[in-house]
């Protein structure tokens, strides 16, 4: 089965980060490639949430659409980026969720296959 791991950054896990940015880097790689040397990691990407503002397009019922330099969502948490791993079932991307070594809040979303 596959799984996303929807990385969300905080204020305050990207102070943790900024304040050994060597030490976070060395962490989070040596997970990915702990994952990857299993034969689980499919993909991912970080996103750059440092120096680019997110575009938001909504689009509305009647097709017309408005677009703003913000994320879709106002929260303190920002979307930072993902991974795609592919396990057994949700408990085992839950595991790997929590090996991660990094101060970053995850979310476990199934990805849709087709038949």
């Amino acid at each position: 089965m596959k799984f996303a791991l929807v990385i969300f950054e905080t204020d305050a896990s990207r102070r943790r980060i900024q304040a050994d940015r060597d030490a976070y880097r060395k962490a989070y790689e040596g997970w990915i490639a702990q994952v990857a040397t299993t034969g689980k990691l499919v993909g991912g990407e970080a996103f750059d949430t440092e120096h680019t503002a997110a575009v938001t397009v909504r689009k509305a019922p009647d097709g017309t659409s408005t677009t703003t330099i913000a994320p879709a969502h106002d929260t303190e948490e920002t979307l930072g980026g993902w991974f795609v791993v592919d396990v057994a079932d949700r408990d085992e991307a839950v595991e790997l969720a929590k090996a991660l070594p990094t101060p970053e809040t995850i979310e476990i979303r199934p990805i849709l296959e087709s038949a």
